[in-house]
């Protein structure tokens, strides 16, 4: 049971606020640093106190008299003054999240923005990370990302949510329930395109890992009907750069005239279709008789 037993150190920490990343699925992917805070800081604080104190007791890690509380959503407006309250009285907090990095669709953005509003010190032991983690593994692109969280639960919303991200030139990666990821691979399909390559992670780090690549129209057919169980991360390749002519730009320059500044319009336009910037800005200077 206590695969990391003797490993923590105890050592003088400074007063103020230790983001702690914890394993996603197997119990010995954290750093030595971050087993060293959690056996050292005077306040432990967690979204989820039990699932921090079973990795502590794995790694042989005591809590002993030491305050351990709870942080989460719902009890923001009652833990986050305690929290701060102790940082300002000189003591060391370390914040775990309950898998993964802190921040990353996790409650800990209010402790880190509250204690930077009071001028404390925040720092960060990094470590696993579900994002990064199945970026790797998935064959996508990897030079630009971004990740876009959980999609909304209904169809409408979802749909809207993919068109605002269809055209961006970089890999997308969203976090989803095992029981909506169908529904989500098949609007993908309807709003990204059937061809766009996809990767589908499941369980990363985990006994039951599972890794599914291919096109959104396979995994579509692949994902549909399955029980599916476990924590679910979609990735989709960038879109292709559009090919137009100059009817079709002029078209799309105009429409974005109608809401936007020029320079904000020949952006889009620009970034739409793949063509410098430079010049999608002078043709909008020719349209708009400038």
């Amino acid at each position: 049971m206590a695969e990391g037993k003797n490993l923590a150190e105890k050592q003088r920490l400074s007063a103020g606020l230790y983001f702690i990343a914890t394993p996603i699925g197997a119990a010995r992917d954290i750093t030595l640093r971050a087993l060293d805070i959690l056996a050292s800081a005077d306040v432990l604080a967690a979204e989820d106190t039990r699932t921090l104190r079973h990795l502590m007791e794995i790694h042989g890690i005591p809590l002993g008299d030491r305050p351990l509380v709870a942080y989460h959503e719902h009890n923001n407006d009652s833990a986050l003054p305690r929290l701060l309250r102790a940082m300002a009285e000189g003591k060391a907090v370390a914040y775990a999240s309950e898998a993964g990095t802190p921040l990353i669709s996790d409650p800990g953005f209010q402790l880190g923005r509250g204690a930077i509003a009071e001028g404390l010190q925040v720092l960060s032991a990094p470590g696993a990370s579900a994002v990064l983690c199945a970026l790797t593994v998935s064959g996508l692109p990897s030079d630009r990302f971004l990740f876009a969280g959980f999609p909304p639960a209904t169809k409408s919303a979802r749909e809207t949510f993919l068109r605002e991200l269809a055209q961006l030139q970089a890999t997308l990666i969203l976090y989803e329930s095992p029981k909506r990821v169908s529904g989500l691979l098949l609007d993908m399909c309807e709003v990204l395109g059937e061809g766009r390559k996809a990767v589908v992670c499941r369980e990363l780090t985990k006994r039951f890992e599972e890794v599914s690549r291919g096109s959104l129209a396979e995994l579509a057919v692949a994902f549909d009907g399955r029980a599916v169980k476990g924590e679910i991360v979609v990735l989709v390749d960038r879109a292709p750069e559009q090919q137009a002519d100059a009817a079709t730009v002029e078209q799309a320059l105009d429409q974005a005239l109608t809401h936007m500044t020029m320079k904000d319009a020949a952006a889009a336009v620009a970034q739409a279709y793949g063509l410098p910037r430079r010049d999608v800005y002078q043709l909008a200077l020719k349209r708009a008789g400038t």
